[in-house]
């Protein structure tokens, strides 16, 4: 009878055994899907661009930022937007890491980019330097902050996906005038916001609701969203949140910042859109999103359904990621993601050098 017993209880077990294996099995696919796997990609970039020249570019960028974001998980957010105000500004180039030069003052200098984190530029500068100490000077800047800004989102606990690559580095950038009108401003309401980014970056509303969504890590300065406190406060935000916020910035101009999201500041995830239907978008920009009728059900939609947000995420990033790029022959390599091969002094030293070699070699 005992061993009846056994053997009658011994199938369920199994049964129980298998199932929990295959949930576990379900779980970790989930963890490691790739979002956004058959956007289109533009002429000139591949998904497998550097597979023979430099096939460990994608694991040097990760292992290295993993070490950033143990120390700062802050600074994730600094690199999603420098890719952010490098697009929306004559295509994904890298010209926003361009330093000024005698010909003007750089895109770093117009008032909206003036707030971008001096860490964000030095984390490019540093991956340059391991990618082409491993592979050589064959990896554009403009790649590299594309690259940076994905594991910025997956590290931060958002949507896996793959970054097409070939795009090249800008030899000029846009003048102050232009990065400003460009780049979409934090007080901006919904229907500039719209016709902007269709205007000038081909993007659609369902983009902007989207890529907004990567307002869920980081952090805004005062002055972006001081006119919603003062003189009086904005009706489209909670009583409550105003007066949490009127704590951090107690007068108008105060030099302080404060976290995008509430709810989860530090995680990558769709809280943001929740923080809209609450009344506690921060940003004219963000909060604008759920009061327009074109807009608002996008917003309650990413809200209910993570899934559903992080796979268009994705498809907007890789969308945004290909805005006038430069391929093929265009633009250049830079051996400095912030100066312009023409102005590299060190460049020219040593082609000065090898010239000088060359020329002895022939005597």
């Amino acid at each position: 009878m005992a061993a009846s017993f056994t053997s009658s209880c011994s199938f369920p077990l199994f049964m129980l055994l298998i199932s929990s294996l295959l949930l576990l099995g379900s779980f970790v696919s989930a963890s490691e899907k790739q979002y956004a796997a058959s956007a289109p990609v533009n002429k000139g970039l591949s998904w497998a661009f550097y597979e023979s020249s430099c096939p460990d570019l994608e694991s040097i960028v990760r292992k290295q930022l993993k070490k950033i974001f143990k120390k700062d998980i802050g600074q994730a957010a600094g690199l999603l937007r420098l890719h952010f105000h490098d697009c929306f500004v004559q295509g994904c180039d890298a010209s926003v890491l361009l330093d000024g030069s005698a010909s003007g003052p750089s895109e770093q200098d117009a008032p909206p980019n003036l707030t971008l984190r001096a860490k964000a530029f030095e984390i490019i500068e540093d991956l340059r330097e391991l990618i082409h100490k491993e592979c050589g000077s064959i990896v554009s800047c403009a790649d590299i902050v594309a690259l940076a800004a994905r594991d910025s989102v997956v590290l931060s606990g958002g949507p896996e996906y793959s970054v097409p690559l070939g795009r090249r580095d800008g030899q000029s950038f846009a003048t102050q005038d232009v990065t400003k009108d460009l780049l979409p401003a934090p007080t901006s309401d919904a229907s500039t916001l719209i016709e902007k980014l269709a205007t000038n970056q081909k993007l659609d509303a369902t983009d902007l609701v989207a890529l907004s969504g990567g307002h869920t890590i980081g952090l805004g300065h005062c002055s972006s969203f001081d006119e919603r406190l003062y003189p009086t406060q904005d009706p489209t935000m909670a009583k409550t949140f105003a007066n949490d916020l009127k704590e951090v910035c107690p007068k108008p101009d105060t030099n302080a910042t404060t976290v995008l999201d509430k709810r989860s500041p530090n995680k990558f995830d769709n809280k943001y859109y929740v923080d809209l239907m609450n009344r506690e978008g921060l940003f004219t920009s963000d909060q604008d999103l759920y009061t327009d009728s074109r807009t608002k059900g996008i917003v309650e939609s990413f809200a209910l359904d993570e899934e559903l947000f992080f796979e268009q995420f994705a498809k907007s990033m890789i969308k945004m990621g290909q805005l006038s790029v430069l391929t093929g022959k265009k633009g250049e390599i830079r051996a400095d993601c912030s100066v312009r091969n023409s102005d590299n002094a060190k460049l020219k030293t040593v082609v000065e050098e090898d010239v000088d070699v060359e020329a002895h070699s022939e005597l």
